[in-house]
């Protein structure tokens, strides 16, 4: 990858430089979209060039190989498995340290209940959650269970097509995000939470419910603690998924963990960490972030070069043990349904490893509409440097007006699934 070297003197001087100089010399970030370096020696003077050039030569230490064999794969997950387990930092807990969640409140709605539980994960703590629950289910007719994980900005309440956190006088208004919903209305018992920082659990309670967030200053708070959001998220997430395990009207062994956008991230590091779940609906494009970051370095208009997300994403070594579509080879060969595309070569890769693992037909993947067509997708192996962040979109087959909930393909995936199971 060429490294070329950003003018820093000439851009913190701008405001020396004359009216008539400056308009001379307009700042053009194509120009500087690739780090390059005219030393003969190769080496850089910019710090983010250096720090570029180190990601760049240090590849994760548990890629997926589509070379292994069947020992070699199971030792290959176990590795992954440890890993996420070291990197997510869950506190050990012993059951008399938590206190078990409680019922708070119960809302009849057409055709099925909504339940307002509290789980108590962590000292001083309270998560609120939402369980919709077919009219019909009790522990003689249990059926399979759904934990719902919502994208950046939802709510519990979006996901369950409930207007407010104030469910006795709330109105049901399903949107095309309300997996929740849907789930229930297929039959299955859906569980909804928040993301930390978001709606209820926001900081400002004026906020609660409205989808107002604060990741950032929670992440900056989790990181000086050597914890990080994800961590955070996936054992809320996975003290509710324990208590799922526990209800009479849920099958154990038939647990999904449905993710939206953000909620993908929960989803992996539970998929790797437990192998009780029995399915998964990943519903975002799968990319590998290694790459995205070292090839958006186009600088915006002020010459910064921007971070292709915010710190709430932030796991303190992740991108030295795997990456995403590792990770999601990892969980083959239970089932898993991807619906917004990403590039063929990392669904070729997840495909790889579940045919290795005999269940070829347990993953199913789809591509946006616009790019449903295999003409009308680039044919992409790696990502070229110094692109912006719609050139990577429109490279690794992203449609994002489109993106939400694909209840036209989870629905007849999880009918087809549990079929035997009615």
């Amino acid at each position: 990858m060429r490294i070329r070297l950003l003018p820093i003197i000439l851009l913190s001087c701008t405001g020396m430089l004359s009216t008539e100089s400056s308009a001379k010399m307009p700042f053009d970030p194509a120009e500087h979209a690739v780090f390059e370096t005219t030393r003969q020696d190769g080496r850089y003077v910019s710090s983010r060039a250096i720090v570029h050039n180190l990601m760049d030569g240090r590849k994760p230490r548990l890629r997926y190989s589509s070379g292994m064999d069947s020992l070699q794969f199971a030792a290959w997950q176990d590795e992954v498995s440890r890993a996420m387990e070291r990197l997510m930092r869950h506190p050990y807990m012993t059951d008399t340290d938590i206190k078990s969640p409680t019922l708070t409140a119960r809302y009849s709605r057409d055709g099925y209940t909504v339940e307002r539980w509290e789980a108590y994960p962590l000292s001083g703590a309270v998560v609120p959650y939402l369980v919709l629950v077919p009219d019909g289910v009790d522990a003689d007719n249990p059926v399979p269970a759904i934990l719902c994980i919502p994208g950046f900005g939802q709510t519990k309440e979006l996901l369950c097509g409930e207007s407010s956190i104030d469910l006795d006088s709330s109105v049901v208004d399903p949107g095309r995000n309300s997996m929740a919903y849907h789930y229930v209305k297929e039959g299955y018992i859906a569980v909804a939470v928040d993301n930390p920082g978001c709606g209820e659990p926001c900081d400002l309670e004026n906020m609660a419910g409205s989808g107002r967030a604060d990741y950032v200053t929670l992440s900056r708070a989790l990181l000086e603690l050597g914890w990080s959001y994800l961590g955070y998220t996936s054992y809320v997430d996975r003290h509710i998924l324990e208590w799922m395990k526990t209800q009479p009207s849920m099958r154990a062994d038939r647990l999904v963990v449905s993710g939206f956008s953000l909620g993908t991230e929960p989803l992996m590091a539970l998929g790797a960490m437990d192998r009780d779940i029995y399915a998964f609906v990943y519903n975002d494009f799968l990319c590998t972030t290694r790459e995205r970051a070292l090839v958006m370095t186009m600088p915006d208009n002020n010459g910064m070069r921007p971070w292709p997300n915010d710190i709430s994403h932030l796991i303190p070594e992740f991108l030295c043990e795997f990456d995403f579509p590792d990770i999601v080879a990892s969980l083959a060969p239970r089932p898993l349904i991807c619906t917004e595309g990403g590039l063929d070569r990392d669904f070729d890769l997840v495909r790889s490893a579940y045919s290795m693992a005999g269940e070829a037909d347990a993953f199913t993947a789809y591509h946006y509409t616009k790019f449903a067509d295999k003409a009308d997708r680039e044919p992409v192996d790696s990502m070229p440097a110094g692109i912006d962040r719609s050139t990577f979109f429109r490279l690794a087959n992203v449609d994002p007006p489109n993106h939400y909930f694909k209840a036209e393909h989870v629905l007849p995936w999880l009918r087809a699934l549990f079929k035997d199971d009615k």
